[in-house]
């Protein structure tokens, strides 16, 4: 057996673990915001978001949890086509800034008491940095308009060390995790994953990412169509399409949210560039799909058609574009407020404030506990 096919075992390993959500506890929760002095239904989606953490945990999900967002870092080929307003560069001095606490994602982790963790998965200058974990699989990819962006071993490597990431988060008590990135022409490798696997005009999907003008915006939609046309990568196989037209981050986030649902704790997905694992990660195994918390939408012109193609729905809608993780820690807020509501909002009979509906939701649960 070749390396690659242990390899494609060992995903497959995982994937065969992931199992739907929990119905008894997602009915259980349901029942409980039910009973709660409120008019049912009138906190809205919030209620939904806590049936789901129910569901993912089997139970009401813990208030006082540990928080984790996973910053994978790393370079891509495809800046040779001159597809960003930024050299390739600024990545590794991004990785410095996340290590050193100045960039947003810091800010926000720590008012969010998120804890931040930068991996380097293939960053094209060396980040031998004290806080950054190294999993380097190469030294970023090469031009996916020219050559294909990673071999299958490659891309299989990647997802494997984000299935680790997850699995050694739990293992240090992380509750929930977020997903983060960081890499100079990672929209145009998204933007090329999406329209690979989906099936949408690349018109519809590629965006300014840094800023285009509208000249270097058509180039940049070029690029990704030019990419597309020379590999032809099959939409069936989300694997080759991460390999041919994919980023080493992109691969290795596809990695974090699998290895989270396998463990059975929510993830917290960012905007266009974590959508678009995501979106490899339900085409790996489509039962991911209902773990998903999507943050915000992105103002990358993509994320919105990838959120509909998902039958996804943003918490926040902010006009962000970041990346780095910083719309899933802030909707890392709405979580623990739903797991808040859950178990810290008093009942009608707690209260004692009369309701003829909780009343009757009682009596029912009653029933179906004896």
């Amino acid at each position: 057996m070749s390396e690659q096919e242990k390899l494609e075992q060992e995903l497959q390993a995982v994937i065969k673990g992931i199992s739907p959500l929990d119905e008894k506890a997602m009915e259980k929760a349901r029942k409980r915001m039910d009973l709660l002095t409120k008019p049912q239904g009138s906190l809205g989606r919030m209620e939904d978001l806590a049936v789901q953490l129910a569901g993912i945990t089997g139970d009401f999900f813990p208030v006082s949890t540990k928080k984790r967002v996973v910053v994978m870092a790393s370079d891509h080929g495809v800046t040779e086509e001159g597809i960003s307003a930024y050299p390739s560069e600024v990545t590794a001095q991004m990785v410095a800034n996340f290590t050193g606490g100045g960039a947003a994602i810091n800010v926000l982790g720590r008012q969010g008491e998120v804890e931040v963790v930068v991996v380097d998965v293939g960053v094209k200058v060396d980040t031998s940095l004290p806080g950054v974990k190294r999993v380097r699989v190469r030294a970023g990819t090469d031009n996916l308009r020219r050559r294909p962006a990673m071999s299958r071993s490659e891309a299989l490597q990647a997802v494997l060390a984000g299935i680790d990431c997850a699995g050694e988060a739990v293992e240090a008590g992380v509750k929930v995790l977020a997903t983060g990135e960081m890499g100079i022409g990672n929209t145009t490798a998204s933007s090329a994953v999406m329209a690979a696997l989906s099936g949408y005009e690349t018109s519809l999907v590629v965006g300014r990412g840094t800023g285009l003008d509208d000249e270097k915006l058509l180039h940049k939609q070029e690029v990704v169509s030019g990419a597309l046309e020379f590999h032809r990568p099959d939409p069936a196989d989300p694997l080759g399409v991460l390999s041919l037209v994919g980023g080493l981050e992109i691969a290795a986030l596809t990695g974090l949210i699998i290895g989270s649902v396998r463990r059975r704790i929510p993830v917290v997905v960012d905007g266009f560039i974590s959508s678009t694992a995501a979106l490899a990660a339900v085409k790996l195994c489509p039962l991911v799909k209902q773990y998903l918390i999507p943050s915000h939408l992105s103002a990358e012109s993509g994320h919105a058609l990838l959120m509909d193609y998902l039958d996804l729905k943003p918490y926040i809608y902010m006009g962000m574009r970041l990346g780095e993780g910083t719309g899933a820690v802030l909707a890392m807020h709405l979580v623990e407020a739903a797991a808040r509501l859950t178990q810290e909002m008093a009942t009608f009979e707690d209260a004692n404030v009369s309701n003829k509906e909780a009343k009757k939701a009682g009596s029912e649960t009653k029933g179906e506990e004896q």
